[in-house]
C-alpha cells in the first residue's frame, strides 16, 4: 500500500481510505473518480504554484520598472 501511494504521490493513509471504502462498497471518492483524475489534479496544482510564482515575479519586475519611470534622469 506504501509503496503504491508513493508511485501514486498521495498519503499512504488517503489510499487505505479509499481501499476501505470499496470494501464497504463505497468505492467513489468524491470528486475523484481515477488514477488519472488524481495525476491531472497533480498536474494543475503543480501548474497553478508555477504561475503564482510568475504572477510574483511579474509583480516585483513591474514595481521595479515603474519606480524606474517615476525617478528623474541624470
Amino acid at each position: 500500500m506504501a509503496q503504491i501511494a508513493k508511485q501514486l504521490d498521495i498519503n499512504p493513509e488517503t489510499l487505505r481510505t479509499w481501499g476501505r471504502r470499496v470494501e464497504a462498497g463505497h468505492a467513489e471518492a468524491p470528486g475523484i473518480e481515477t488514477v488519472a483524475d488524481i495525476e491531472r489534479i497533480r498536474q494543475l496544482e503543480k501548474e497553478n504554484a508555477e504561475l503564482r510564482r510568475a504572477i510574483e515575479i511579474l509583480k516585483t519586475a513591474s514595481a521595479f520598472f515603474a519606480a524606474e519611470v517615476d525617478r528623474p534622469h541624470r
